[in-house]
């Protein structure tokens, strides 16, 4: 038997069309192919494109890599020193792709503050934004994104192994954790009471999506967990149940405080 702690909302993100737009200057070339597998959970990327002065050595980087997957460098010269041209053209592309586009949302990649407004720009025209950036991302910009991934939990990670064979163990990534444990209990805690029916259960699935409301820059990732029902198992303050559909062919998750 299956179970599904998805929303019906999943299946149709897949065919969303997004704009990869990425702030070369304040990226990493290294994570691009797992930039753009994440990017392929939340749509399809027809377009990607790269700003930067490419006449610079600190891009020689990620010359290789654009050609590779794919994405337009756009070349931006730098006319006045101190002042970030590269990302005013970005800005500028987004606004033309917002109205011409025939795009569903925006994948943003940078680290910079400086795309707060246009973040909160695009939502305010029914675009979804997802940004993309490290964890010293400043708050205003991932506050401003549907959802915001950091860029560190996209690297390459090993497995860890563990002498314990249940689920958590084993969907226990070796991710260093990027998020605050008392900060996770707490906005759990209000995510499930928010979701809960008047029996105290609350669907997983509901339960995910409110955290996602609670903080953009939720991820299971982020506290070392490959998923979110193996995160909320984990936890000494939860417990977990699952029960079967009316057809028997699948089964829910329910999750309430203890």
């Amino acid at each position: 038997m299956k179970h599904n702690d998805n929303s019906s909302r999943g299946s149709e993100m897949a065919n969303d069309r997004l704009a990869v737009l990425i702030d070369a200057d304040n990226a990493q070339a290294a994570c691009l192919p797992d930039l753009l597998s994440e990017v392929a959970r939340y749509g399809t990327a027809t377009v990607k494109r790269a700003y930067g002065d490419w006449t610079t050595p600190n891009l020689k980087a990620w010359k290789e890599t654009l050609h590779k997957h794919a994405v337009q460098p756009i070349q931006q010269f730098r006319y006045t020193q101190g002042k970030n041209a590269t990302d005013s053209a970005l800005i500028i592309d987004a606004m033309d792709l917002l109205y011409t586009g025939h795009l569903h949302g925006f994948c943003l990649v940078s680290s910079d503050s400086d795309f707060t407004r246009l973040a909160t720009r695009l939502r305010e025209s029914g675009s979804a934004v997802y940004g993309f950036g490290e964890k010293k991302t400043p708050e205003p910009f991932v506050a401003a994104c549907d959802k915001f991934i950091y860029t560190e939990i996209l690297r390459p990670q090993a497995a860890a192994t563990s002498e314990q064979g249940d689920d958590v163990s084993r969907e226990r990534t070796a991710t260093p954790a990027l998020g605050s444990a008392d900060g996770l209990q707490v906005s759990l805690r209000q995510a499930i009471e928010s979701s809960a029916k008047e029996n105290g259960w609350a669907p997983m699935s509901t339960v995910g999506s409110m955290m996602q409301k609670i903080d953009p820059a939720f991820d299971a990732r982020n506290y070392g967990y490959s998923k979110f029902g193996v995160l909320v198992r984990a936890q000494s303050f939860t417990e977990v149940k699952e029960l079967p559909t009316g057809d028997g062919s699948t089964s829910v998750l329910y999750v309430r405080l203890r």
